[in-house]
C-alpha cells in the first residue's frame, strides 16, 4: 500500500503545473521550449489567442505562458537563469 501512495504522490507532482515565465510571441515561446527540451524538461503554452490566426502583441494578446511540472519547476527556473543576458 506504501508503494502505491509514493506512486500517486509522484504521478500528482508530474501533473500539476507551474508558470516557469511568460513571453511575447511564438518565436521566443518556441526557443524556450526547445531549450528546455534539449535539457530533458518538457513544458506547455498557453495563451489568450491562437498565434497562428491572429500573430499580434497588443494590449497583452501575444503573450504566451510557458508551464513545466511542478518537479521540473527548479531546474527550469535555474537553466534559464543562467541563460539570460
Amino acid at each position: 500500500m506504501e508503494k502505491d501512495d509514493d506512486n500517486k504522490k509522484n504521478s500528482d507532482a508530474d501533473l500539476e503545473l507551474k508558470e516557469l515565465c511568460k513571453v511575447w510571441g511564438s518565436a521566443e515561446a518556441e526557443v524556450i521550449k526547445s531549450f528546455l527540451q534539449s535539457n530533458g524538461i518538457s513544458c506547455i503554452f498557453r495563451g489568450k489567442v491562437v498565434q497562428s490566426v491572429h500573430p499580434f502583441t497588443a494590449d497583452g494578446l501575444g503573450e504566451i505562458k510557458i508551464f513545466v511540472s511542478a518537479k521540473d519547476y527548479a531546474l527550469a527556473k535555474e537553466l534559464l537563469k543562467s541563460h539570460q543576458k
